[in-house]
């Protein structure tokens, strides 16, 4: 990710979750009233690489696909004006820690409150917790929005 961006960046992580959706329109207002540009980093893990015993899993990733996929989900959320100004990484790791080091010198890190997994009654999910401890920047945890 390009760090020598001289306009202040608002960094959105997003996953597919309503709760995402919620904080990539939220960094969007934001960076508007900055001037300036929204980075959103979606973050592909390859599950069952966590013990010796997982099962093997396929290690392609069709990123051309995922990237296509990225950028038609934020056409669907944003419109295609607003999804056309964001810089789009997709980037391999753990959810956490990607965002943290692309939030590096950002002017905020905007992050849902829940993503994809996890408990529905749960108050916030692992990564918004776990940025919310280590964050460099100040950090901002949207709700999904309610109908």
């Amino acid at each position: 990710m390009d760090r020598e961006v001289t306009e202040p960046r608002v960094v959105v992580g997003v996953d597919g979750s309503p709760s995402s959706y919620a904080a990539l329109r939220w960094a969007v207002r934001y960076a508007a009233l900055l001037g300036g540009v929204v980075e959103a980093v979606a973050v592909w893990e390859l599950p069952g690489l966590y013990g010796w015993s997982a099962p093997a899993v396929d290690l392609d990733l069709d990123v051309e696909e995922a990237e296509r996929r990225m950028r038609q989900e934020l056409t669907e959320v944003l419109g295609v004006e607003d999804a056309d100004s964001v810089r789009r990484h997709l980037v391999h790791g753990n959810a956490a820690d990607v965002l943290l080091r692309a939030a590096q010198g950002a002017e905020a890190l905007v992050v849902g409150s829940r993503g994809r997994g996890g408990f529905a009654r749960a108050l916030l999910g692992s990564v918004s917790q776990h940025v919310s401890q280590h964050a460099t920047c100040p950090l901002v945890i949207v709700r999904p929005d309610t109908q």
